[in-house]
C-alpha cells in the first residue's frame, strides 16, 4: 500500500511540477545549493543506531530522529552518542497517538484527545528528551501524518500548538516537498522512503532541484526489507548523490534548514 501511494504521488508531482513549466521557488540556499534535503526518521527504532548512525557517521552526514522517549531508553548510550555526534533529536510525541481506527492506537486515539491533553504531552515529551539527552527539541514530527484531536464537531487542528511549540512541524505521507519560501512550518510535508530504491527517489530529487524546493523525507527503520523499513544501499546511494557537488543538494537536519528558512522570511 505504501509503495502505491507512493508511486502515485510521485506521479502527481512530477505531472504538477512539470520540470520548467512551473516557476521556481524565490528561496535562495545556502551557497548557490539548489536545493534543501534533510533525512528524518520516526519513533527512535533501535536500528536507527544501530544501524542507521553508523552510516551516517562515515559520510558526515546528519539528519532527524523523531524520538518516543521509551524507545530512547532501549539504547540510551548509543542515542546519547548520535546526539554527541550532531544528529537532529526531535519530538515524536510520548505515547504516539494516532486515529482509533488503527486498532493498536485505541487506547492512545486522537479522537478521545483534547487539545489541551496534547500540549503537556508534547512538553512533557520535550523534557523527557532533555532529561536523557542533554538537548530540547526544536521540531516535530505529527505521529501518523495526523494532526487533529476529537470527533465530528468537536475535531479541532493541534497544528497551532505545535506552531507555539516547535520552530517547525513534519508531515508523513505527503505528496510533494516544500516551498520554503510560502510554506506553514507546522506543516512541513514529509515524503516516504521506506522501501524505496533510489530511483524512485532520484525523479523527486531532479524536479525540486529544478524548483528550488526543500525535500524532507521520511523513514522508520534502517535495514534491508520491510514496509517500514528505510533500505542501507538506498540511504548510502542518496547520501553519495546528495554529497555530489555537481547536483546542488544542500543536506541537512530538519531543524537546521528551518532556521535558516525563518531568519531568510
Amino acid at each position: 500500500m505504501y509503495r502505491l501511494i507512493f508511486i502515485l504521488s510521485l506521479f502527481i508531482f512530477i505531472g504538477h511540477a512539470g520540470f520548467t513549466q512551473t516557476p521556481a521557488s524565490s528561496m535562495q540556499w545556502p551557497d548557490g545549493k539548489r536545493m534543501a534535503l534533510s533525512l528524518s526518521f520516526d519513533d527512535g527504532r533501535p536500528s536507527q543506531v544501530d544501524v542507521g548512525t553508523p552510516l551516517f557517521n562515515r559520510y558526515d552526514a546528519k539528519v532527524t530522529f523523531y524520538l518516543v522517549p521509551s524507545a530512547v531508553e532501549q539504547r540510551l548510550s548509543l542515542w546519547k552518542q548520535a546526539t554527541a555526534d550532531g544528529h537532529e533529536m526531535g519530538n515524536h510525541s510520548l505515547k504516539h497517538p494516532c486515529s482509533g481506527n488503527f486498532l493498536w492506537a485505541r487506547d492512545k486515539a486522537l479522537e478521545e484527545y483534547t487539545l489541551e491533553q496534547m500540549r503537556e504531552e508534547l512538553q512533557e515529551t520535550n523534557q523527557q528528551i532533555e532529561q536523557m539527552l542533554r538537548v530540547t527539541p526544536t521540531t516535530f514530527a505529527y505521529p501518523c501524518g495526523q494532526t487533529y484531536v476529537g470527533r465530528g464537531e468537536q475535531t479541532q487542528s493541534y497544528v497551532p500548538v505545535v506552531a507555539t511549540l516547535f520552530t517547525a512541524g513534519r508531515g508523513w505521507l505527503d505528496e510533494a516537498p516544500n516551498d520554503a519560501a510560502y510554506s506553514d512550518m507546522a506543516q512541513l510535508t514529509g515524503m516516504s522512503m521506506d522501501a524505496k530504491d533510489f530511483d524512485e527517489i532520484k525523479p523527486i530529487l531532479e524536479a525540486a532541484a529544478v524548483q528550488g524546493l526543500w525535500l524532507v523525507l521520511a523513514g522508520h527503520d534502517i535495514g534491508e526489507e520491510g514496509a517500514q523499513t528505510t533500505r542501507t544501499d538506498m540511504l548510502e546511494t542518496l547520501i553519495q548523490y546528495a554529497q555530489d557537488q555537481a547536483n546542488g543538494i544542500w543536506l541537512a537536519p530538519v531543524g537546521e534548514v528551518a532556521a535558516f528558512v525563518l531568519e531568510k522570511r
